[in-house]
């Protein structure tokens, strides 16, 4: 079954008085399994609800969440999602039911040959990315790991975002570019890799 990515909300961030405004990309892929990935905050039900029933599915078609990280701005809907399996970062779990998780062996987790998710430590030690082969091409819903593509030029956008590890962050970002077509940033619009 080919899988398709939408996008039901384009993330941001910008630097305001006394902090910072931001909002995560949130993204479903659909296909033999349906995933959200990265739930926006917890003020944003109402965009997740109406953008999944725009793609023709509901809180309970969707088989897998995934928080690249565990931010706030990543989790904040994933109660919504209640028989789904989550994967937070490298914790994977449903229900109290927690899994070994193959991240920290610097492994993928499959979901089938099109699909799989991916350490990509950096933004913080436990980043995960989703890898989606799809008609368009491959497709990488990498989270904070890319904050939006202006970040390929100026590496003070992701690094002033915050980075546990920026040498790790680095790594993974050219490992990305190598495997993907295209990139769903944490905090900005999906963009074409540059050849």
């Amino acid at each position: 079954m080919v899988y398709e990515v939408h996008i039901l909300h384009t993330g941001y961030s910008r630097t305001v008085e006394g902090g910072t405004e931001a909002n995560c990309t949130c993204s479903i892929i659909k296909g033999k399994y349906n995933l959200i990935v990265d739930t926006m905050t917890p003020w944003d039900q109402e965009i997740i609800l109406k953008g999944l029933k725009d793609v023709g599915l509901s809180c309970e078609d969707i088989d897998y969440v995934i928080s690249t990280h565990g931010h706030s701005d990543h989790t904040g809907n994933n109660n919504l999602f209640l028989k789904a399996t989550h994967i937070v970062g490298f914790c994977i779990s449903y229900k109290n039911h927690y899994y070994d998780e193959p991240f920290s062996k610097n492994e993928p987790f499959i979901l089938d040959e099109e699909l799989k998710v991916i350490p990509t430590p950096g933004h913080t030690l436990s980043d995960v990315s989703v890898i989606v082969n799809t008609l368009k091409g491959t497709i990488a819903v990498t989270g904070d790991l890319f904050e939006r593509e202006e970040d390929l030029i100026d590496d003070n956008i992701w690094r002033n975002a915050g980075s546990e590890s920026p040498d790790n962050q680095i790594k993974h970002r050219n490992m990305i570019l190598t495997l993907a077509d295209y990139i769903v940033p944490g905090h900005g619009p999906m963009f074409s890799v540059p050849k």
